[in-house]
């Protein structure tokens, strides 16, 4: 595959190779750091289009304040490689020691994983094990050229595919439609929701630009790259690269080896396996087999998808209540389990509801959760939600998600915006065009690859398996009022149907900071909130 490559004057190479394993290749891993800086820097890389490389050097090096450019100077003399083979041989002797697959928990490393297309990211975020930030789609117009070409990636299989040239005209119109419509999207929320009195010009203007970007995010397609900063243990990677090297998409493999090539600079002892017989090769032939199988069982089905409303609840405990007012108390008696659960059943019903609220307690904030007997009951729903807010929805991994493959199957999402500016008609014919080329490409090379041209506009189906406690957690972040419309009703109506179908009213009322209302300009007060921040610590808003 070909990726960009960025331009660096031989000043910035001699500065970017003591902290970059490389300079040209899009995956990296960042060195001689301190972690704090690492952090920071990978939380920046969310809201800018900036390559991480291009980010450090504007605002990081010898920025007053950040602390990286005397980090080069006081390097004590030692060659870093000698250092890394000082830190790399005490970890070999663990390894021989112990042989403890724990072992590999021990050390981590922060991978820059840039120009991977919306497919490729959702597989670089399966593992629960591991921190993400990915570049948002909330912040950055993609109506701009990255070199020679729009942001978007040509996977292997249709590079060497008769169907390469539909594909890229496919591709550039429709990010010349984004940039078109985008265009007009911003004076249209301009004239609707004029600045007001003490808002600055970047808090409203940041607002506006938010707004502009979560309904016009529906034209981007699948196949639009994105920078993804990962901080993982050796563990949480070997397992990444072992499930990308099975995956069906050459993007996915050849990515696993561009990742394994840099990870095998920092922390190569942990990478050993990944591509040795009989451990990493026959656990990704092991998962390759089960696909096949699983895959050749699904075309027997034989059946059509029956409606379904956007959130179903499928599964719940009739007596998850009771069963969480049991496990509340187990940790403050010295009662076995079974005898606990049938005192409480025992109890009235309003002395339950007041044990519940008792453990529960008075809650300050969102943040403040009850603590593990939430975690006694759980919830499984079947969501079918546009693509943009399944990406939003799908980074919360402490609970059980899997999802079918993206297609236009299930229709697609227009935001009211798009009629408003007189833009229906272009809205339907790019889903109309993307669908006919996805046909194509499904028909000749699989619907692995049709994937790519799939605009984030069309539904998608996946299934959340969750406890109560990260229910709390889920469904009260994401209905925040400066969350996108999408996400926002579908944990609406997660939280709905806790308390109504489920009949868990104890739970769903102690979620009190789920938010039900509406909001015509969702992320002003969060800006304005921002701004408030920055003006209390002297930060002057950015330019």
């Amino acid at each position: 595959m070909t990726y960009f490559t960025e331009q660096f004057t031989d000043e910035e190479r001699q500065v970017l190779s003591r902290f970059f394993t490389n300079l040209d290749s899009p995956v990296f891993a960042i060195v001689n750091l301190p972690e704090v800086v690492k952090g920071a820097l990978f939380a920046r890389y969310s809201r800018s289009p900036k390559s991480v490389r291009r980010l450090f050097l504007d605002e990081f090096y010898n920025q007053p304040g950040v602390g990286v450019a005397h980090v080069a100077a006081e390097l004590d003399g030692d060659d870093p490689v000698v250092k890394l083979q000082k830190a790399q041989d005490l970890y070999d002797r663990v390894f021989s020691e112990y042989g403890d697959d724990s072992v590999a928990q021990l050390g981590g490393a922060h991978l820059a994983c840039e120009q991977a297309s919306n497919i490729l990211t959702k597989v670089l975020e399966w593992g629960r094990l591991a921190s993400y930030l990915e570049q948002s789609t909330r912040y950055i117009f993609y109506d701009k050229k990255l070199g020679d070409g729009y942001r978007y990636m040509t996977p292997p299989e249709i590079e060497a595919s008769v169907h390469r040239d539909r594909y890229v005209e496919t591709m550039d119109w429709l990010f010349d439609t984004y940039a078109d419509l985008v265009g007009k999207l911003v004076p249209y929320y301009e004239t609707l929701f004029p600045r007001q009195e003490g808002d600055s010009d970047f808090v409203w203007r940041s607002t506006i630009r938010a707004k502009a970007c979560d309904d016009i995010r529906g034209l981007l397609p699948a196949a639009t790259t994105s920078n993804v900063g990962i901080f993982g243990s050796g563990q949480a990677y070997e397992m990444l690269l072992i499930r990308m090297r099975s995956h069906p998409l050459a993007e996915a493999r050849e990515y696993a080896d561009l990742m394994l090539t840099e990870l095998r600079k920092v922390v190569p002892s942990f990478m050993r396996r990944v591509d040795v017989p009989g451990r990493g090769i026959d656990w990704s032939e092991y998962l390759v087999s089960i696909s096949a199988r699983m895959n050749e069982h699904a075309t027997t089905v034989g059946a059509d998808p029956e409606p379904r409303p956007e959130v179903t609840l499928v599964d719940w405990d009739p007596d998850g209540e009771l069963k969480t007012a049991a496990a509340a108390l187990y940790a403050y008696t010295d009662l076995p389990d079974d005898q606990l659960s049938h005192l409480v059943a025992t109890m009235p019903e309003q002395d339950r509801a007041d044990l519940i609220r008792s453990y529960i307690g008075d809650r300050r904030n969102r943040r403040h959760k009850p603590g593990r007997a939430m975690e006694r009951t759980d919830y499984r729903f079947d969501i079918l939600c546009d693509y943009g807010s399944f990406r939003d929805l799908q980074r919360h991994r402490l609970l059980t998600i899997e999802w079918q493959r993206l297609s236009p199957t299930h229709g697609f999402v227009t935001p009211d915006s798009i009629a408003d500016v007189g833009a229906t008609e272009v809205w339907n014919n790019a889903m109309a065009r993307t669908a006919d080329l996805y046909n194509d490409i499904a028909t000749d090379l699989g619907a692995d690859v049709a994937q790519y041209v799939i605009p984030f506009a069309y539904r998608i189906r996946f299934f959340f398996q969750l406890n109560a406690r990260e229910a709390f957690h889920l469904i009260e972040l994401r209905t925040g009022a400066g969350g996108h419309p999408g996400y926002r009703r579908v944990c609406q109506e997660m939280h709905r149907l806790i308390a109504d179908q489920a009949g868990h009213h104890l739970i769903a009322d102690a979620m009190t900071y789920v938010d039900h209302d509406n909001y015509d300009l969702a992320r002003l007060e969060g800006e304005r909130r921002a701004a408030a921040k920055r003006a209390a610590l002297g930060i002057d808003d950015p330019s």
